[in-house]
């Protein structure tokens, strides 16, 4: 349920409301708009709240979501979220494009890396330092002194940095070196993680599960939100299906979906799911045109040398070419991508 305040209601009346809302043991979550300040209600509601709410002064109207998600509706939300990690915003007019190795292998692997996609025209710096892998022999990266050259890597370059945490006894330690943090597809459903991450309010961005339905995706981004964290980013990487010529298939429906049922923004990542270098400019692409407000992009060095996800990691040429490819499908859907001169190309 939310309560919509009349226009000009006073910090009296709007606590006067959340009061009566405590006292039947709800929880509230307060959103202030440019005309009215909006009070969404936790829990399961009586007819008796609402009549009562109903009544109270500076109450316009009182409506019930009909979607299991509250916080993460656009009933409840109207306005579209724009998440903004160290002065970079996410879900505004602009496509944000976030690049970088799948693994953090060296300071100069990265620095070479964060060099290449900015001058391309890339906003953030993505690499794991905590890596989630298949099989248990696989690389799973570097931990700690990851995390220290990412940080720096960053900072040297002014970009914001994006990595993944896998546990809730990692999230400290993540969140003291990220600027984003990213719940990856396998830990989706990793409540206990969600409230963790919830709780640091730093931006949160949450990959869509290998078999997850939209529904249950918006369920998850209710956990991080509910924990008074607005800064929820979704990201689509492929699903789970009979297909295997792709590593996943890519639903883009989902993002004109979300952008119809949900306020938070949706970036996509061509790279996971694809799993081939060559299909991810055309999914980028496709991803933007169909309205995406980011990407999330593999890009290395020397992707036959890479470490982990080489085969669908772009070289630096093939990140520049993606880049100015994505100009004029920005510009159709009356959006900025913003380009460097070639001058400041490494």
């Amino acid at each position: 349920m939310i309560i919509v305040m009349k226009t000009g209601s006073g910090r009296n009346e709007i606590g006067r409301v959340t009061k009566r809302i405590e006292d039947f043991g709800l929880k509230t979550h307060i959103s202030e708009g440019v005309d009215h300040t909006v009070i969404g209600v936790l829990g399961k509601v009586f007819t008796e709240l609402r009549d009562a709410l109903e009544l109270l002064p500076g109450v316009e109207q009182v409506l019930l979501v009909s979607k299991p998600y509250k916080l993460a509706s656009r009933e409840f939300h109207p306005r579209d979220t724009i998440v903004e990690a160290k002065g970079v915003p996410i879900g505004g007019n602009e496509v944000v494009v976030m690049a970088g190795p799948c693994a953090i292998e060296s300071e100069e692997q990265l620095l070479a890396t964060a060099q290449a996609v900015k001058a391309a025209g890339a906003t953030v710096l993505r690499g794991g330092a905590f890596k989630p892998r298949t099989s248990p022999y696989d690389f799973r990266g570097l931990g700690e002194a990851g995390l220290k050259i990412l940080a720096a890597v960053g900072k040297e370059n002014k970009m914001p940095v994006i990595t993944e945490v896998m546990s809730p006894d990692q999230v400290d330690l993540v969140a003291k070196y990220a600027d984003i943090l990213q719940i990856g597809a396998r830990n989706m459903q990793n409540f206990i993680l969600l409230d963790e991450v919830g709780k640091t309010k730093k931006p949160v961005l949450l990959k869509r599960g290998l078999s997850s339905t939209i529904q249950e995706w918006l369920l998850a981004a209710e956990y991080i939100l509910a924990q008074d964290n607005e800064q929820v980013i979704l990201c689509e990487r492929g699903i789970r299906t009979f297909e295997t010529y792709t590593r996943n298939t890519l639903d883009i429906s989902a993002i004109p979906i979300i952008e119809k049922v949900s306020h938070l923004p949706i970036i996509i990542d061509p790279s996971h799911a694809t799993g081939k270098w060559y299909l991810v400019s055309p999914i980028a692409l496709a991803a933007v045109a169909a309205g995406a407000d980011g990407l999330l992009i593999e890009v290395h060095p020397n992707p036959d040398l890479a470490l982990a996800d080489g085969p669908q990691s772009l070289n630096f040429d093939s990140f520049r070419s993606l880049m100015s490819q994505l100009l004029p499908i920005a510009k159709a859907r009356n959006r900025k991508l913003i380009i460097p001169s070639a001058k400041t190309n490494p």
